[in-house]
């Protein structure tokens, strides 16, 4: 990681050079780019980002490239791209690897030429733009299977950056850690004081598939769970609990949480739920009306969390906004912060 700060450094300061970014999903590699920009000649620019695999194909090119009045149907003024809109600074083109070979000849141009057409226009537009381009996707491989352009490859691989996953880098998770209670600590969040040694080896010895996003997204989580506590072994949700070294054992074993095989998320209303021996008689259980109050406690103490901010209360939910809002509508809850 040190040798990966000297190179965005030395990337920063030279600023005509187009970068490639590779790395798996989660790894940081927006992050990547935003240092290069901010901290190059370029910073007083904008910083333009696009996901090329989360625009449909047919909006891509306009938004890419703009467009002129009377381009397409309902084009009743020109608007311009964000390549143009990126004019002496950075265009991130996030997730390059999905995009379809018809753009990427388009592309090819604006490295070349250090100029671009809009959509249904006929002249020429010069630009300064430093592209940077991010992928989680083997583009040599793509290349010699046919499904990316090889001569766009060796334009965009200028200079290459490769960010290591987080499982071989796993004596930067307590720094990690450390920094995610902080930003929470900033935002006035309840966070977790900090991870016992038990806790704090599992998590480094657990493989991080997602990464990066996936270790601050466990900090956010324990944080609702045991905001201002210092995790224990047994409080991890058991994905992440691994086997842990002899000398620890002691420690995980003496955790006094409640029963691991529950659920992590009805820890959230430990205070709040009866036991089992309270809601069953012999008739069963309510279970709808049951599932319904834990779906209600739940957004709730995502609102409280969260300061009722509906956006982050959804992240944390792991919901969309918008199914956020329906529920909240649906219930008729009422937030008062």
């Amino acid at each position: 990681m040190q040798q990966l700060f000297d190179l965005i450094d030395k990337l920063a300061q030279d600023d005509s050079g187009t970068v490639l970014i590779q790395g798996e999903s989660g790894t940081g590699k927006e992050l990547v780019a935003k240092a290069i920009h901010r901290h190059s000649p370029r910073k007083s620019k904008n910083f333009v980002p696009i996901n090329c695999a989360a625009i449909p194909e047919d909006l891509l090119e306009s938004e890419l490239f703009g467009y002129s009045k009377g381009a397409f149907t309902g084009a009743t003024s020109a608007k311009i791209g964000r390549i143009e809109y990126a004019d002496g600074g950075s265009l991130f083109l996030d997730e390059i690897g999905d995009m379809k070979p018809a753009l990427q000849a388009k592309l090819l141009r604006v490295l070349q030429e250090r100029e671009f057409e809009p959509v249904g226009g006929l002249k020429a537009v010069p630009v300064d733009v430093r592209v940077i381009a991010a992928t989680h996707r083997n583009l040599e491989q793509m290349v010699d299977e046919g499904r990316f352009r090889e001569d766009l490859f060796y334009r965009l691989c200028v200079i290459p950056v490769n960010i290591p996953p987080l499982r071989n880098r796993n004596e930067d998770i307590p720094h990690l850690i450390d920094h995610f209670v902080q930003a929470g600590a900033d935002q006035q969040k309840k966070m977790v004081t900090g991870f016992q040694p038990a806790a704090m080896q599992a998590l480094q010895s657990y493989a991080w598939k997602g990464n990066v996003r996936e270790l601050e997204n466990l900090i956010q989580h324990m944080s609702i769970l045991h905001g201002g506590k210092e995790v224990r072994y047994n409080d991890l949700p058991k994905k992440y609990r691994g086997e842990i070294p002899p000398q620890l054992q002691g420690e995980a074993d003496s955790s006094s949480s409640p029963d691991v095989s529950v659920p992590e998320q009805l820890l959230l209303f430990s205070n709040d739920l009866q036991g089992p021996g309270d809601i069953w008689d012999e008739n069963g259980v309510d279970f709808k009306g049951l599932v319904n109050e834990f779906e209600t406690r739940l957004i709730l103490k995502a609102l409280k969390t969260t300061d009722g901010n509906k956006k982050e209360a959804a992240r944390l939910l792991n919901l969309k906004r918008t199914t956020l809002l329906e529920k909240i509508k649906k219930k008729e809850l009422q937030w008062n912060n």
